[in-house]
């Protein structure tokens, strides 16, 4: 019986040191109680730095727009948005063919040239655009309609065939 008693107390230090030892693994995984906590302050993102100045030579919030640069433009650009062409300058349309001699002759002038700030000249196809020719009464090919931001006629010539001309008949 004593060899009994000594097998039991044996195993029972045994059973007595895994359960501690046991304890001790989910211990040391804890953290203790006392360590220091992250910082709330520390995941935070830095402040986003303020929005740089505006530079110098850019116009005031509530100023008017200002005229954009000349150009030559075809019909499909001008018409994503038309208003604007004539509400920063003037805007005209040139109702041309390729088949007519006179049209080619101005529009490689137009191609080529230096157009004065807020003078838009946009290239109509004559045989393409029937609708749009018999809203503003174009009968001829080589014919020039000045429209306003709404789309209403402000003038209406034929024969320029450079931008000089086309800006001396603009209103």
């Amino acid at each position: 019986m004593a060899m009994r008693s000594r097998t039991w107390s044996a195993m029972g230090v045994g059973l007595v040191g895994v359960v501690v030892l046991g304890g001790c693994a989910s211990v040391s995984e804890a953290a203790p109680e006392d360590s220091p906590q992250p910082s709330a302050v520390a995941s935070e993102q830095p402040a986003a730095p303020a929005p740089a100045a505006p530079p110098p030579d850019a116009p005031a919030p509530d100023a008017p727009p200002q005229a954009a640069a000349g150009q030559y433009i075809d019909y499909a650009t001008y018409q994503q948005d038309p208003a604007s062409y004539a509400a920063n300058g003037d805007a005209v349309l040139f109702f041309n063919a390729g088949w007519c001699p006179t049209c080619r002759a101005a529009a490689a002038n137009f191609e080529t040239a230096s157009f004065p700030v807020g003078l838009t000249v946009v290239s109509v196809d004559y045989d393409d655009n029937t609708a749009l020719r018999q809203q503003y009464g174009v009968t001829v090919q080589h014919t020039f309609v000045q429209v306003d931001a709404s789309g209403n006629e402000l003038a209406k010539w034929t024969g320029s065939t450079n931008v000089d001309d086309v800006a001396s008949q603009t209103v």
